[in-house]
């Protein structure tokens, strides 16, 4: 049985898509939390500079999926864009972490 080797386009299709969709994904669950809670761990400043760096991401990965879309499906993405991106999710992954914790030492399960 030959081994196929799947197309450049399908790489993309198959991985870059699902990518930019985790990364909606996370920017979205990032920047819902920043606007409605206040991270007590953060400064008022920090949290609002952490916001503004999601929104600014989450519209560079919309406009990202955007050209991905408009060339159907065959232009990739540079990886210098995206391990901004990844850095972020992993530093918002972090403040999550941290706030759902003592979320949990400030309300304990009875």
């Amino acid at each position: 049985m030959p081994h196929s080797n799947p197309t450049e386009q399908e790489l993309l299709k198959t991985i870059l898509e699902p990518l930019l969709e985790d990364f909606q994904y996370w920017f979205s669950r990032s920047r819902h939390l920043l606007e409605t809670e206040r991270i007590s761990f953060l400064s008022l400043q920090e949290q609002a500079e952490l916001l503004e760096r999601v929104k600014t991401n989450q519209q560079e990965v919309q406009t990202a999926k955007i050209l991905f879309q408009a060339t159907g499906k065959q232009a990739g993405i540079d990886t210098r864009a995206l391990v901004p991106w990844h850095k972020l999710v992993a530093e918002c992954w972090q403040v999550s972490m941290k706030w759902r914790s003592q979320q949990q030492e400030n309300h304990p399960l009875p």
